[in-house]
């Protein structure tokens, strides 16, 4: 399948179809409040996420634990370069409260890259993992990691915690880690996904990429492919929005039919799942995807 996409200009304005007005009203401003209260950062709001009211009405958010300082410069994140802050012990506690608070069925943990701590802040996301389940033992956990640089002992301490699902982030094709993810390892990151599987066979494993960073038609094929044969079962794939100036250029937009034909794309390569769509981000649709797979393994 060939899926022809037509490269744009810098600074070309953004396609209709990536117009979509954030949220507000009651409902919204009280989950804000929780937030707030129990000091902790959720993905959706730093991220000015266009889907977070649809998750959040459905009993889904995504909080980023480790600070909001990290210790990687990947040009396509708006997440701060720099050196991070202490270690908060207290936070899965925090985390906690927030989702028994916010009464989720569904949430997601991830964090900004800790490079400085030793197995990467593994046991904070393990202890996070139990502290929800303590509070919320109906609440589904997804945990969104980085690659703990190739460490495995990291993600067992992860894994032993009993996540729901683990997902890692491919990001882009292999050709463009350079640019886009420098301090990151294309195979590295497939051989965490492939040690999942390894490690728990019947864990629910996912990933997510970005299109419009230069990749080709070709190349998104065989990262498909590559994603499909680690035995990874969910594949999110969305489109790049540069985060300012000083991050990298929008290469392309691609149409919402021409998504539509991705996805069918990385189901032929043999991904169980996929959510292909210009404004989906990782944890879209996380509940409902989890429950297709999960009957499956």
């Amino acid at each position: 399948m060939h899926i022809r996409v037509k490269t744009c200009q810098q600074r070309t304005p953004k396609p209709k179809w990536l117009s979509r007005t954030l949220p507000k009203g009651g409902v919204y401003r009280q989950i804000c409040e929780t937030i707030k209260n129990n000091e902790l950062a959720t993905v959706c709001q730093e991220a000015r996420c266009p889907n977070q009211f649809e998750c959040y009405a459905k009993g889904s958010a995504t909080f980023m634990i480790l600070g909001s300082r990290c210790t990687r410069n990947c040009r396509f994140c708006n997440v701060e370069h720099a050196r991070p802050q202490p270690v908060d012990h207290n936070e899965p506690e925090r985390v906690a409260e927030a989702v028994r608070q916010m009464g989720l069925r569904y949430v997601v943990i991830t964090s900004v890259t800790r490079d400085d701590l030793d197995h990467g802040g593994a046991e904070i996301f393990a202890e996070t993992i139990r502290a929800v389940r303590r509070k919320n033992q109906q609440t589904l956990i997804e945990v969104l990691i980085p690659d703990f640089q190739g460490d495995e002992q990291s993600l067992s301490i992860v894994l032993d915690a009993a996540p729901d699902v683990l997902n890692h982030n491919v990001e882009t094709v292999a050709r463009l880690y350079s640019k886009v993810r420098p301090q990151a390892i294309y195979q590295r990151s497939l051989t965490l996904l492939r040690r999942v599987k390894a490690l728990k066979n019947n864990m629910v494993v996912k990933s997510g990429i970005m299109v419009g960073l230069g990749e080709s038609d070709d190349e998104l094929k065989e990262t498909f492919r590559d994603i499909a044969a680690t035995g990874c079962d969910i594949l999110i794939v969305g489109q790049y929005l540069q985060p300012s100036l000083k991050h990298l250029d929008v290469d392309r937009y691609v149409s919402p039919e021409q998504f539509s034909a991705l996805g069918l794309l990385a189901r032929e390569q043999g991904i169980k799942a996929v959510v292909a769509a210009p404004l989906v981000r990782s944890s879209y649709k996380a509940e409902e995807l989890f429950r297709e797979v999960s009957q499956r393994i």
